[in-house]
């Protein structure tokens, strides 16, 4: 009986400290998959008595834009005088389907993303990023420097890095090179992958994990300033486009009052100097007026291949 008692408060000691261990690691762990609820953003009536939520998907890792993107939002903050929430995703489509559910004000969109966007909430451009002087880039396919490849055709049954699906420099352009050809990505290579960021298939071309990449012009000039030993790897087998920089859109029914004082305070952004030091890491040099009609053709390429959102 003795003995039977004392396995019995043995026994719950163990429980005990197993249930303690349970409650540390569930403190400690934070499942990054789960969904967050967003503020509701909807009416008018009530926009300046809660936060602007502000979409990014960056063309560049997280890690090496986040603290820009921020001092940017805390810029917006301060001259609207409502606090900025950055509402950050991984792929272009996830940013998409924020604006489409009317769950953000203002997204920072790629060029892709904008002209696959076809959400039942209508949004608009405000402004676009201009850098050295242009609004436009190219789309570069890089190959490993040490590599016997020249063109793009002797990357047929290679493997290729693209981008995110919607970007255009680092995915569509090749879809619709190859459509032009009457090929088709998933037979033409011996395989593809996503990185879901630009200086990721730099990275995946420079250490020779893929064979080829494209992407945009204007990340490979950032990759030479930031990182040249990874730059230096690479090379340029082939030049396509040019394409309109990546815009901000806002939702359309925002109110024109509203609509005005955030484009003032963007094509404004670059006279501050801790704003534009932010801008220059992002590779921008300051926001211009749009031109919807830059990305006529791309909105059609997308409406052909069905790549839209």
């Amino acid at each position: 009986m003795r003995k039977r008692k004392y396995f019995i408060l043995l026994l719950l000691g163990i429980l005990s400290l197993l249930s303690g261990c349970q409650n540390r690691d569930a403190a400690a762990f934070i499942d990054f998959k789960k969904s967050v609820s967003l503020p509701v953003v909807s009416g008018e009536s009530d926009h300046t008595q809660r936060p602007l939520l502000i979409a990014l998907a960056t063309v560049l890792s997280p890690q090496e834009t986040i603290a820009q993107y921020r001092q940017i939002a805390d810029y917006v903050a301060s001259k609207t005088g409502r606090p900025s929430v950055l509402v950050q995703r991984r792929t272009y489509e996830e940013i998409n389907v924020l604006l489409a559910n009317g769950d953000v004000d203002i997204a920072f969109m790629s060029t892709g993303a904008y002209s696959s966007y076809r959400g039942m909430n209508e949004i608009e451009l405000l402004v676009m990023a201009e850098y050295g002087g242009s609004t436009l880039y190219t789309a570069e396919v890089i190959v490993h420097r040490d590599s016997e490849f020249q063109t793009i055709e002797e990357l047929q049954g290679k493997t290729f890095a693209f981008t995110d699906p919607l970007s255009y420099s680092g995915h569509m352009v090749i879809e619709d090179y190859l459509h032009k050809r009457s090929l088709l990505p998933e037979t033409y290579f011996k395989r593809y992958f996503f990185t879901y960021s630009h200086d990721k298939s730099l990275w995946a071309v420079a250490n020779k994990v893929a064979d080829g990449a494209s992407l945009d012009s204007q990340i490979l000039e950032y990759a030479m300033i930031r990182t040249p030993d990874v730059f230096e790897k690479v090379r340029i087998i082939a030049t396509m486009g040019p394409a309109p920089t990546g815009p901000i859109a806002i939702k359309k029914n925002m109110g024109e009052t509203q609509k005005e004082q955030l484009r003032h305070v963007f094509l404004t952004m670059h006279r501050d100097p801790a704003a534009a030091g932010a801008m220059k890491k992002l590779i921008i040099d300051r926001f211009v007026e749009p031109t919807p009609q830059l990305y006529e053709p791309l909105q059609k390429l997308y409406d052909r291949t069905g790549m839209t959102l």
